[in-house]
């Protein structure tokens, strides 16, 4: 075992056979002989750490094979009887917006009208990307995005980097918006709609928001409804309902439907998605979008030229396995039992080795498949490329901000469900030496 001068301050961890270093001062009040005691022993970790050949990984949200596992069900569950309720071989051509039964079941989950909802290919991202392509070049309600010039909607941030990827590859700038406890600032939301007739839409992940976890209130899923008053015809809330059924705990925050809040004024100003990529089989599920049955109609004339329709067996099997809303909330109780744990684990980490030390803050999520970390100003680069050095892949700093450009260089996601418990404390010890490191040094 390596051993340290009497006076040091790091602690042995025997199960991980890691020094950490010890925080008797927040960093705000150290001296500058304190600095360099931490970061001559964060130095003496981090080589250790380096020396240990580590492969770890916590980049994405992805279900662990355990998760994945508990669908394994869905193999053989239609015992060669393709047949739905209504008589129809889910084996052949026909069905743009999916079988009944499916839409009854996704709309369950998404708390819509089966008659206006329409089910797509395994991903809701690819309908997402068909819903603003269509609206871009062909005009959903009203004239065509880009007949006006220039096309803008706005980001949450943190949020979703897919978006944003989505965004920057069809030419359709993005505009920041504050994230807050309760949703987006909608107060600068109005402004901007207002000011700026550019602006054609709006990014929501409404309940336990990637990354921050957070759950949208009524009171702004209520001006989200409204907000197509504001901007016009043609005006998207692209409301990305990804964690619609993804609790960890029995009170965790609800979200209210936004469909109470809409009229005939604004109900084609709302289009939400869904899918159950992390309640079955993530490559292998079933996406879905609801929205008016004006905007249903004109979405399937567009989905026509490139699809006769999506995997109605998969449809059936789905409907079969899950049967309904019950089904998937029980279901969904096994994920969060396997879930629930390693976000634990996490928090419990971060709270024993950080908290009240002045080097981070981070979000205590009662669901969702992200905890969001903010470093001090103009550390994440440096955090992450300290982990990549030493084997922990992190989520690239700056992903969770339009164009990977975070102007505070503060924004970490931790994606604690895919590697087993022993790998995922391996990965935060690791990566709290490397944030302990880096914040350290830069007191220098």
């Amino acid at each position: 075992m390596e051993s340290f001068p009497t006076n040091s301050i790091h602690r042995y961890n025997r199960r991980t056979k890691l020094f950490i270093a010890e925080q008797h001062v927040h960093i705000d009040q150290a001296s500058k002989a304190d600095a360099e005691n931490m970061i001559s022993q964060l130095e003496a970790s981090y080589q250790q750490l380096a020396s240990s050949q580590l492969n770890l990984d916590l980049t994405r949200g992805k279900p662990s094979p355990a998760q994945v596992a508990l669908a394994s069900d869905l193999d053989g569950i239609l015992q060669g009887n393709y047949v739905d309720a209504d008589g129809i071989d889910t084996r052949n051509y026909g069905g743009l917006a999916g079988i009944r039964e499916a839409r009854e079941l996704c709309a369950a989950i998404s708390g819509c009208d089966p008659d206006q909802t329409l089910l797509g290919v395994n991903s809701s991202l690819n309908l997402m990307y068909q819903v603003v392509e269509f609206a871009l070049n062909f005009g959903l309600q009203g004239d065509a995005w880009k007949q006006s010039g220039a096309v803008r909607i706005l980001c949450p941030v943190p949020g979703y980097d897919r978006h944003f990827a989505l965004c920057e590859h069809l030419g359709i700038d993005m505009v920041p918006l504050p994230m807050t406890a309760t949703g987006p600032d909608m107060d600068q939301a109005e402004a901007l709609v207002r000011e700026d007739p550019a602006i054609k839409g709006i990014w929501c992940v409404p309940r336990f928001s990637n990354p921050s976890g957070d759950t949208y209130s009524s009171a702004t899923v209520e001006r989200l409804a409204k907000l197509g008053k504001i901007a016009g015809a043609g005006f998207l809330v692209l409301w990305d309902n990804a964690y619609a059924v993804h609790s960890l705990y029995e009170d965790a925050p609800v979200l209210p439907a936004i469909d109470h809040y809409l009229d005939a004024e604004t109900e084609s100003s709302v289009v939400q998605f869904g899918s159950t990529s992390k309640i079955t089989f993530a490559g292998a599920g079933l996406a879905w979008l609801c929205s008016s049955a004006d905007n249903i109609k004109r979405i399937s004339s567009h989905l026509a030229f490139s699809t006769i329709g999506a995997d109605k067996v998969n449809q059936l099997r789905h409907v079969r396995f899950l049967q309904n809303r019950a089904g998937v909330e029980a279901h969904m109780r096994k994920h969060a039992e396997l879930v629930r744990p390693r976000f634990e684990l996490v928090l419990k980490l971060l709270e024993e080795e950080l908290e009240g030390s002045g080097l981070a803050t981070w979000t205590k999520p009662k669901g969702g498949y992200f905890i969001q970390l903010n470093t001090r100003r103009g550390l994440a680069r440096e955090v992450v490329k300290l982990a990549a050095d030493i084997g922990v892949k992190l989520t690239p700093a700056g992903a969770t901000w339009p164009y990977g450009r975070d102007p505070r260089d503060s924004d970490i996601r931790l994606a604690p469900t895919f590697p087993d418990h022993n790998e995922l404390e391996a990965a935060v010890r690791a990566f709290i030496v490397c944030l302990k490191l880096a914040s350290w040094r830069q007191l220098r």
